[in-house]
């Protein structure tokens, strides 16, 4: 059997449960502060190296032919499990020698567009899977929550990969659990402040509601999950609120940096 059957053979057998990579996962990442964040075992995970690169080999065997061949969900699903797995490698590159997956970048290019992993028939980088192919063809604002950075300020990385099957019910909990999350978002009644995130800044436009509305709608429409009671969440409903975007932390996300 030639080199490229192989890799052709390897491709179509792609396990669209990740079983492989949910074994990964579960052994090195895990939910900490009651669900909003989780912390990556960074130390255990390169000792763990050769069944990271067998998850990487399997989505760097994926053609282009079979990825379009797919349905919309399966997509997303492996796009974004791709971002994440090769996002892991990369701080793996630098680990234990970093405090931030930022150190890994330069003064003229930053770690997420360096090119160092295959996918989709090309040599690519972590901003091609988010800015070019997840956010533009998907227009769907819940991958915010699901693509990971390897930072204490990001929506946290989850202890199991992403499916077809699962991916809208994963995506509203990511949602949930990062909104929820007071030390990322939160309202000041006194003084009538909705404090988000800057991811929030950052992809603004993508925040759009379907009759049109920017950000502040969109932060509105989920009122109940930025707010604790009543008065307040009828507050942000009315868009009653300034709006101030906190710092971000771009601690690395491994077990010396839990809260």
């Amino acid at each position: 059997m030639t080199a490229s059957l192989l890799v052709s053979t390897g491709a179509m057998a792609l396990d669209h449960s990740y079983r492989d990579y949910a074994a990964l996962l579960g052994r090195h990442v895990h939910w900490i502060a009651g669900g909003h964040a989780s912390s990556v075992d960074y130390a255990a995970l390169k000792r763990d190296g050769k069944a990271l690169e067998q998850v990487l080999a399997a989505f760097s065997a994926v053609t282009p032919g079979q990825f379009d061949a797919w349905e919309r969900s399966r997509q997303m699903a492996f796009l974004i499990n791709a971002y994440n797995a090769f996002t892991l490698q990369l701080v793996l590159s630098g680990y234990p020698d970093i405090k931030s997956i930022r150190e890994l970048g330069s003064l003229l290019r930053s770690p997420w567009k360096r090119p160092f992993f295959d996918l989709l028939g090309a040599q690519r980088n972590l901003d091609w899977i988010e800015h070019d192919r997840l956010r533009p063809v998907y227009a769907d604002p819940r991958v915010h929550f699901a693509v990971n950075c390897a930072s204490v300020g990001c929506p946290a990385l989850r202890p199991e990969p992403y499916a077809a099957a699962q991916l809208d019910q994963q995506l509203n909990d990511q949602q949930r659990r990062f909104l929820t999350d007071r030390t990322r978002n939160r309202f000041s009644a006194g003084d009538g402040t909705l404090h988000v995130s800057q991811i929030f800044k950052w992809f603004a436009e993508d925040f759009t509601t379907a009759a049109g509305g920017g950000l502040k709608q969109w932060l509105a429409g989920h009122a109940a999950l930025l707010t604790d009671n009543a008065a307040d969440r009828e507050r942000v409903e009315r868009g009653d609120f300034r709006l101030d975007h906190l710092s971000y932390d771009w601690s690395l996300n491994g077990r010396d940096n839990q809260r």
